[in-house]
């Protein structure tokens, strides 16, 4: 029979230090592994177009150009060109203001020089091919998208079924301009340089009392007194980093939102929090919920706009609409967009739209209700049917055949109870068909007379006879 070991301090140490590592592997494995409350989260290379299908809309988006310490320092550099390509060039941005034009000239803080439409977001996806820096400036080129939501149910996420269009040509690309402030030397070298070259001598003649009056400074001179100066090149690269940052958004961010209209700030309201529509108010009652529900009386027809009509973009949207005791609606939230501009379009032509309100106890009551609108592509064939119909119902003009089809004149319209007119002298007669019996008027007495002469032959010159 087999005696046992006894346990002494140094097992019990051993059993409780193995003990103590299982626990903390099993407590650091729990923690790294996804629940099916919690998904794990995958990293995408670049900035997305929109928000991921699991997660809710940025709080702050990164900058489009960062910044390095060497650009920051005391002795900082000024930025080169190939810092800008590696950060911009190929990246896709948001213009933050949404402007239409594809010339956009911005001052030195982001600030847009001069005037230009206003576009939706949805058309305002910029990927920049061309970066060109200079001494006074930014030059960007790029190519303007357009957004095309493909979501087709109500269950589907709509922010991840997204197509972009591209919507600018080669010849005529998006062109982005933004000002740069010029580092200035400090006034001791400028002093250095005065002590350098001395003072003026005394056998130099005295300047003159009289100045004559300065011409009139040039437009490039102008502009010249007007350009930012800064005396720090770590000011100055801080300065267009901001201005890279008004200007470009990577991605769906609080300060992108902000700008959007209302309708558009419900949709990311939802989506960032999963969930469906909720009206602001309380009040609000559901169509299932009234006695007589609320009904459409004026017909909605948004109009569609020249990108989406060039690039075929057309099918159904559905918006949430609170409509209130007067008959109107209230509010409106995107529920399905289509993208391209044309949500706005809608939520116009939703804003006129004249309802029936919804009755319970019989007194009218606000209800939230969906409305489907559709989006066309019109054709010159659609929209002129009465034109083309016009045109064939007149008869088409006779042809004459060879070149005097471009010298006959165009047949008048004969009077009523008039004879037929006459075909025209031009030089070629028409013979009667073999069905027509009945005899030609005869010519006037002045044209039997020019007759004759028009038609004898051209005289030949005598032949010279041999001798």
């Amino acid at each position: 029979m087999k005696t046992r070991r006894p346990l002494t301090p140094s097992i019990c140490r051993s059993v409780l230090v193995v003990a103590a590592s299982l626990a903390a592997a099993s407590i650091a494995a729990q923690q790294t592994k996804p629940t099916d409350s919690q998904p794990a989260v995958q990293q995408q290379a670049g900035p997305a177009l929109l928000p991921a299908p699991s997660a809710a809309p940025r709080a702050s988006a990164p900058s489009p150009f960062v910044l390095t310490s060497i650009e920051q320092g005391k002795d900082a550099r000024a930025v080169t060109e190939s810092e800008l390509r590696q950060q911009l060039l190929g990246k896709t941005f948001y213009l933050r203001t949404g402007y239409l034009d594809n010339m956009l000239h911005f001052d030195e803080k982001g600030k847009l020089d001069g005037s230009s439409p206003r576009a939706p977001y949805t058309l305002s996806l910029v990927e920049i091919t061309h970066v060109r820096l200079e001494k006074h400036k930014l030059e960007v080129e790029g190519v303007r998208y357009g957004l095309h939501f493909l979501g087709s149910s109500a269950t589907e996420d709509q922010t991840a079924a997204v197509d972009k269009v591209r919507l600018t040509t080669r010849k005529k690309p998006l062109v982005i301009t933004i000002d740069r402030e010029e580092v200035t030397k400090p006034k001791k070298e400028k002093e250095k340089k005065e002590k350098h070259h001395g003072p003026q001598s005394a056998n130099q003649p005295a300047q003159a009392q009289t100045v004559a009056p300065a011409p009139a400074a040039a437009p490039e001179e102008e502009a010249e007194r007007h350009r930012p100066m800064t005396d720090s090149e770590a000011a100055s690269n801080r300065e267009l980093a901001q201005a890279l940052d008004t200007v470009f958004a990577t991605g769906i961010d609080d300060r992108l939102i902000a700008t959007l209209p209302d309708y558009w700030k419900l949709f990311y309201l939802s989506t960032a929090e999963h969930r469906a529509y909720r009206p602001a108010e309380a009040n609000v009652l559901r169509q299932g919920n009234v006695d007589q529900k609320a009904k459409l009386i004026s017909a909605i027809d948004p109009p569609s706009n020249e990108f989406a009509q060039k690039n075929g973009v057309a099918g159904m949207a559905m918006y949430h609409v609170v409509v209130g005791t007067d008959g109107k609606a209230r509010e409106i939230a995107v529920g399905r967009p289509i993208g391209f501009g044309l949500d706005e379009n809608a939520v116009k032509s939703i804003q006129q739209a004249k309802f029936e309100p919804a009755m319970k106890g019989g007194q009218p009551v606000p209800v939230m209700l969906d409305l489907l609108v559709q989006f066309r592509i019109y054709s010159k064939l659609t929209a002129e049917p009465s034109t083309t119909a016009a045109a064939t119902s007149q008869p088409s003009a006779p042809i004459l055949p060879g070149p005097y089809t471009a010298n006959a004149p165009k047949p008048q319209p004969a009077a009523e109870g008039a004879p037929a007119a006459a075909p025209s002298d031009t030089g070629q007669q028409q013979s009667p068909a073999p069905s027509e019996t009945a005899p030609a008027p005869a010519p006037a007495p002045d044209a039997t007379k020019q007759h004759p002469a028009q038609q004898q032959p051209e005289q030949q010159p005598p032949v010279p006879q041999p001798q």
